[in-house]
């Protein structure tokens, strides 16, 4: 899977995406990640991007035309016709990420992603390219490249090969037919400051250690999260 990056810092995407997890699975050839900087795409020499906003206000606007040209350009490396592209804008007005729309987009062979910064981006080129809004929470950050890593991270270790095994991401928190909070893990030492290791984790009994989990799961859930088992 790729994931093309429109943005005016790539080396934000190239750092955070070249370590750990994301970095082994780019590596291997699981995923890929392309940076895409809209400045080589600057409307004069001076690499001029933004401009002020029409009627006025503070902060500046990120122009259409380098956007645009950014995203052709990403076209133009591609096999995929424009009409099967999935681009997403990266905006506080988007809806909100989650672990089945990650599921989702984990299907795709390759996904667009803008990152807006100053005050925006023009309505004009969002009209034109963008398919989705997405947020990753009810807040606004600097620029869309934290966003966009986020989804990155979200996306790519549902894709075969990302993680060691599917079962390192099934049971986790929203994942799965009912989207319940994962329950506790434990490891070595069997003690902690006086706090043990529940002991039905150590018996061995695969059955009793599942339903444990379940009830774990269901119990943190109406703790934490009501609303979920209220959907």
């Amino acid at each position: 899977m790729t994931f093309h990056v429109l943005t005016l810092f790539p080396e934000m995407i190239t750092e955070a995406t070249s370590h750990s997890i994301l970095g082994r699975a780019i590596r291997s050839g699981a995923i890929q990640v392309n940076p895409v900087n809209i400045r080589d795409f600057a409307v004069n020499k001076h690499g001029q991007v933004d401009d002020s906003p029409y009627g006025g206000g503070a902060g500046m606007v990120l122009m259409a035309p380098p956007v645009y040209d950014a995203y052709q350009h990403v076209l133009t490396q591609s096999s995929i016709p424009a009409s099967r592209y999935t681009v997403i804008y990266l905006s506080p007005q988007g809806k909100v990420l989650t672990q089945a729309k990650a599921q989702e987009l984990s299907t795709h062979k390759e996904i667009i992603l803008l990152c807006g910064h100053y005050e925006g981006v023009d309505e004009r080129v969002i009209e034109e390219i963008v398919t989705e809004e997405i947020s990753i929470g009810d807040y606004v950050l600097t620029g869309g490249e934290p966003a966009a890593l986020v989804l990155i991270d979200a996306v790519a270790r549902l894709v075969p090969g990302v993680l060691g095994k599917p079962e390192s991401y099934q049971d986790e928190s929203f994942s799965g037919e009912t989207p319940l909070l994962e329950y506790p893990q434990y490891t070595r030492p069997p003690e902690f400051m006086g706090r043990k290791v529940p002991e039905v984790l150590l018996s061995g009994h695969h059955g009793k250690v599942e339903a444990w989990r379940r009830e774990q799961s269901i119990a943190r859930t109406a703790a934490k999260r009501p609303d979920l088992l209220e959907e």
